[in-house]
């Protein structure tokens, strides 16, 4: 489990340097497009260090803002409270701050950047929907992503995916407004320049890119949760039965974007499990592993 850990401390740095280099590649390219290549990377570069340096201090503030969490009022939700407290005590952690979100869907997830600096947040609806062991069971996930370190790369995630989807989106309006000529020296039309399509291609790739490392974010984090929340729970049957009614709801989670997607214990939004000969496709862009897969490894404990 220690060995674990450590890999995915490694493969955090490694997965934000990369999300800084896609940044820097974008800024590239619209530097390309609107004639200054090296004012471009200056500008990307700057964006970059400043969304990293505020996606360390408040991008968990972000992800609570854009999923309408609210702290979760102790004297209303004492079940939750009591069952963080406990987990918490048995799992070394101190207390995360607890919020609420009023959505019918049953989901959940964990912010911060640290234990000393971190948040989960479940809704209504999972609260609704989970007996005590169950809700027991997905509160250990989130708190399990919070001692493994993983929320502080997903949290960084939600900002760094929206700069690159932002960058890019700003970039192609401009252009197309502009009837795809943007401002150089002696108002040459860009087309004359190759390294202008090379910057096009990257604008409209991207956010593919971003999203698929969104993914990778994620995915390879979820079933080390699994495994260390039912090391503290010392019951993998009540995470099993909760994932199980997770798997059988087909509520969309209204609270979820696709920024934050890969936060969740469940994959929140639709378009999940899509057949067809585009399948194997749509699955890159999964955040979650399939949770029939995630229930199958729980039962071999």
């Amino acid at each position: 489990m220690h060995e674990l850990i450590s890999s995915n401390k490694r493969r955090t740095v490694m997965l934000m340097v990369v999300f800084v280099l896609l940044l820097v590649l974008v800024g590239m390219a619209v530097g390309v497009l609107v004639g200054n290549g090296t004012v471009g990377t200056v500008i990307a570069l700057v964006i970059a260090g400043a969304m990293a340096f505020g996606s360390y201090w408040k991008a968990d503030k972000i992800a609570l803002a854009v999923s309408r969490a609210e702290p979760a009022d102790p004297a209303v939700y004492p079940r939750l409270h009591n069952l963080v407290e406990g987990l918490c005590i048995a799992g070394g952690l101190p207390k995360p701050g607890v919020y609420v979100i009023h959505d019918p869907a049953p989901n959940a997830f964990a912010t911060g950047r640290n234990p000393q600096h971190a948040a989960i947040a479940v809704t209504t609806g999972l609260l609704d929907t989970m007996n005590r062991v169950e809700l027991e069971g997905v509160v250990a996930h989130e708190l399990s992503h919070i001692r493994n370190y993983d929320i502080l790369v997903s949290t960084m995630a939600v900002t760094m995916v929206g700069a690159v989807a932002l960058l890019t989106d700003i970039t192609i309006r401009l252009m197309w407004w502009n009837g795809g000529r943007v401002s150089r020296e002696g108002d040459r039309d860009n087309g004359s320049n190759p390294l202008a399509f090379v910057g096009l291609a990257l604008l409209v790739l991207a956010p593919l890119l971003a999203r698929l490392m969104q993914a990778a974010v994620s995915r390879s984090r979820e079933s080390l949760a699994d495994a260390s929340a039912c090391q503290m729970t010392r019951y993998p049957p009540g995470l099993i039965s909760a994932l199980e009614k997770l798997r059988d709801d087909v509520t969309v989670t209204h609270s979820a974007s696709m920024a934050t997607a890969h936060l969740w214990i469940e994959q929140p939004l639709s378009g999940v499990g899509d057949a067809g000969r585009l399948a194997r496709f749509h699955s890159l862009f999964n955040t979650h592993p399939p949770i029939e897969e995630r229930i199958a490894r729980l039962k071999e404990i």
